[in-house]
Parts: structure tokens; C-alpha cells; sequence
């Protein structure tokens, strides 16, 4: 049992009526989940507000309510913590609760539009194969050395990330790379947490459905860098418009990398393939498995928090040489008539133009490249038309189909893509909702050589549709067209 007083240190409290010198079961922000003496987190969120609920936790048990707006009428014997924010009074409480795991572990948060997966996940490979413990907190899965958990969102509550943090500790981990969205930083998920460093990769046009203009999409990031402390660092990709805001505020050591112009981590692309790219990295010349500018950035980023960290610079390259691609991060597989499949998790315009650029960058110009490419339901709308417009200006066929649709008529996100259509490009375009067959038409399209990009869903293996998670995978649906063209 823990203390609530104890619990409440460096939270910011308005007023308290109860007393703090009691004792608590645990932290929770679910009413359906409290339990007796449980501290209940009433949250004002996106779409339910957790203040409506109080009188449900204190029957199941709740002694204590923490809350922005104290109720009309107070019950006896349970103790009101008034707060100015509940979000970040709740990520305070969950680092206070489980003694701050964070301070014990060398944290590194990476945040920007794309690359996150990539970079952390990648860090995690490089630094186990340096022989070190390693976790990783990713969109993708959640790692405590060599044990695996389930991923759920990019950034997870405050009290998740807490609890596998402990985890890790109680494992020996002494790194863990994490995943720091724009949603996790705004909803203060991040606050309380001791951050060693923090890497920008980059900034596009993304969540506009939940950030309402660009400039508070990218403010929003930039909160990250802010609150850095002076003992941490701060790595910044300063080819990206956006690279050099991030730092402005940083009370944090200054670090950059670049392809174009001067840095602390300077990259030059020699030559480029589909079987990889060769490089050097100051100076030092290295082959990497990976594929595309995009990937090269990753590499600087991934490079730079290493040496930082301390790791020996050639370890560093001989080991970055031996990383293979993120799943779902274009990864690709080949027909035996040499067609080339590439799946990618690409959903942001930016991203979509990176990989197609690409994949034309690397091919001869004999080949066509036919791309399948959807747009997810219940978010940002503005980027479908986008979207659509990159594919058919960079593919030789598009193939618009059924991403994520969630509650939204698919129908309806395909009608708003197929406005973004240059009518020059009309005829490049064709629309069939079922992913299964969308997938399994562009290779029927393919001839000997081609390129089908799927992008959208990458390593997700399901399809949300109507608040269920269907099982299906753009790498295994694939896999069997081409075992059926060759049969």
C-alpha cells in the first residue's frame, strides 16, 4: 500500500478536502476498473469526460478523487483532490506511484510524423546486439529484453508506461527507446517521466482531425523539446523546416544531422538499390539493408543517440550494416517473374511521396509501379485528396481502396480521395473497396518486373471496421497472390 501524500508529490493541487496521510490500493482513470481504496483520475478526454463517473468509483470503492472540477455535493469519508490539469496530475501520480522508474533507465523519446517506429525500433536491435538490455515502447510492440508485449497505441497511458517501465527495471534494462506522439505529449501521457534524450525526425501534414492547424501539430512537439531537462539531449534533423524550431526553447544539449547542409551527423548517399543503399557517415563509408532517403535519415538519427549514449564509433557502423528493415517499413518480397511487392506503413502524404520517390529513384524506368493505397476512417480528412493526388502523380496505376474505415462509409473516404485525382491522371486510377481484391487486382495488373507498393497499413494485421478488428495482412495477402500466379 502507498500513501497518498506521498503519491501527490509535485503534483499541482489547487485545493484538497480529506485527508492526504491515507492509504491506497491503486491508480485508476477507468470507473470499471476501480477496486476499494483505489484512486480514481477523473479526466476531461477527447470524447468522454471521467468527471461523470466519480459517483460510480466511490460506490465500487474509490477513496480518493482527483479532479478538475470538484462535484456540487461532496460524499463523506473520501478525500477531493482538486487539480489544475488531471492529464498531467495523473502522469505525476503513476510515476510517483511506481518510484519513478523512469530516473533508473536511460530514456530516449522519439517523436516527428514518420520515422518513429524505425528509429526506435531499430536503437532497440542495435543496442541489444551491443550486449546490452534493452526496452522498446513502439507502435508495433512493446519488448522488455527479449520478452514481447502487445502494443495498443503509440503512446500508452501514463500508467501503462509506468508499469512496464518498473517492468524493465525489475528485468536489468539499462536503455529503453520509446515512442512519443503528438497525442501522448499533448494529453500529458509523457509528463513525469526523466528523459535522458529526444529525437526529432521529422514534420508533415498528420492529425489535423485532433491538432486543428499545423502550427499547433508542431507546437505540440516542440512542448516535448521544451521540457527536457539540462541534463538530457536533444537530436534534431535540421533538413526538416521544422528541425531547428524544436530546439529553440531546449534547456537540453544541441545535437543535429543532415544529408544537406552542415551537422553534428552528416550522411552522403553513394549509391542506391533495392537490395540497399551505400553511404558513408562521416565520412566513414557503410552498406545498409536499409532502403531510401527516408531510411538514411533514420540511420543518422539511430547513429547519432548511439554515440551520444556512449556506444564506440565503429561498433556502431559495423552493427548499423547489419540491421534489417522494421516490419511493415518497406519491406518487400519478389515473384519468381522478378515483380516486386513492397509493403509500407506510409499514411501521410509526406510519406507516400518518400516512398514512391523512392522506388523511382531506384528503378530502371522499364518497370510500371502500380501502388494500392487506402485512407483510414474517423481522421483527418484533408489528406485524402493529398494522398490520392501523390499516387497517381508518382505510379503508373493506383488501386484506391479500403484502409482502416472505422465508423465511416469506406465509399465515401474513396469519393473524397478520388477528388484529389489530376485529370490527367484519371485513367491511372481505379477504385475497388475490398483490400483483398484490391491487392489481388493490382498484380494482376503486374507484369514481369513491376513494382506494387500496398502502403496505409504496413505491419497491422487487422482492418477496423465498425469498432471490430478484422484479421488481414497486406504481406500475407500478397505472398499468396504471387504463390498463385506461380501455381
Amino acid at each position: 500500500m502507498k500513501i497518498l501524500k506521498d503519491i501527490l508529490y509535485k503534483v499541482k493541487v489547487n485545493s484538497v478536502v480529506g485527508t492526504t496521510d491515507i492509504a491506497v490500493n491503486e491508480i485508476t482513470f477507468d470507473s470499471r476498473h476501480v477496486k476499494p481504496n483505489d484512486v480514481f483520475v477523473a479526466q476531461e478526454g477527447v470524447a468522454v469526460d471521467g468527471h461523470l463517473f466519480i459517483n460510480k468509483a466511490i460506490d465500487l470503492g474509490a477513496k480518493t478523487i482527483v479532479c478538475q472540477k470538484l462535484p456540487d455535493n461532496l460524499a463523506d469519508n473520501i478525500t477531493f483532490i482538486e487539480v489544475e490539469d488531471s492529464n498531467a496530475a495523473l502522469a505525476v501520480l503513476a510515476s510517483n506511484y511506481y518510484e519513478n522508474p523512469s530516473s533508473n533507465l536511460r530514456l530516449i523519446g522519439v517523436t516527428g510524423t514518420n520515422g518513429k517506429t524505425t528509429v526506435t525500433s531499430l536503437l532497440y536491435k542495435l543496442f541489444k546486439k551491443a550486449g546490452y538490455k534493452v526496452g522498446l515502447l513502439s507502435t508495433v510492440k512493446i519488448m522488455i529484453d527479449n520478452d514481447e508485449y502487445k502494443a495498443t497505441h503509440t503512446t500508452p497511458d501514463s500508467l501503462t508506461i509506468n508499469k512496464y517501465l518498473t517492468k524493465m527495471l525489475n528485468k536489468g534494462v539499462e536503455f529503453c527507446f520509446m515512442e512519443v506522439s503528438s497525442h501522448g505529449i499533448h494529453q500529458k501521457r509523457t509528463a513525469g517521466l526523466t528523459f535522458e534524450g529526444g529525437v526529432f525526425t521529422n514534420l508533415s501534414h498528420d492529425h489535423l482531425d485532433y491538432h486543428e492547424t499545423f502550427s499547433e501539430y508542431r507546437d505540440v512537439k516542440k512542448a516535448f523539446f521544451d521540457a527536457l531537462p539540462k541534463s538530457s539531449f536533444a537530436l534534431t534533423n535540421i533538413d526538416d523546416k521544422n528541425g531547428n524550431i524544436m530546439l529553440q526553447n531546449t534547456k537540453a544539449r544541441k545535437y543535429s544531422y543532415t544529408l544537406k547542409t552542415l551537422g553534428d551527423y552528416k550522411a552522403k548517399i553513394l549509391e542506391k538499390s533495392f537490395s540497399g543503399t551505400l553511404l558513408t557517415v562521416n565520412t566513414t563509408e557503410i552498406w545498409s539493408k536499409l532502403i531510401g532517403d527516408f531510411n538514411v535519415y533514420n540511420l543518422l538519427a539511430i547513429y547519432g543517440v548511439a554515440e551520444i549514449l556512449g556506444l564506440e564509433k565503429l561498433e556502431i557502423l559495423k552493427i548499423i550494416s547489419e540491421l534489417e528493415s522494421v516490419s511493415g517499413r518497406f519491406q518487400y518480397v519478389v515473384a519468381e517473374d522478378t515483380t516486386t511487392a513492397i509493403v509500407d506503413y506510409a499514411h501521410t502524404p509526406d510519406a507516400l511521396r518518400n516512398v514512391l520517390e523512392t522506388i523511382n529513384n531506384i528503378r530502371t524506368g522499364n518497370e510500371s509501379v502500380i501502388t494500392v493505397v487506402g485512407c483510414g476512417g474517423d481522421r483527418d480528412k484533408t489528406k485524402r485528396p493529398k494522398m490520392a493526388y501523390i499516387a497517381s502523380q508518382l505510379s503508373n496505376q493506383v488501386v484506391f481502396t479500403s484502409d482502416n474505415p472505422r465508423t465511416e462509409d469506406p465509399q465515401m473516404i474513396l469519393d473524397e480521395m478520388e477528388k484529389g485525382v489530376s485529370p490527367e491522371n484519371y485513367k491511372k486510377t481505379i477504385s475497388i473497396l475490398n483490400r483483398k481484391q484490391a491487392i489481388k487486382t493490382a498484380c494482376k495488373l503486374a507484369n514481369e518486373g513491376d513494382i506494387i507498393l500496398i502502403a496505409g497499413k504496413g505491419h497491422e494485421n487487422y482492418q477496423e471496421i465498425n469498432g471490430e478488428r478484422h484479421y488481414f495482412d497486406d504481406l500475407e495477402e500478397i505472398k499468396e497472390c504471387f504463390n498463385q500466379l506461380k501455381n
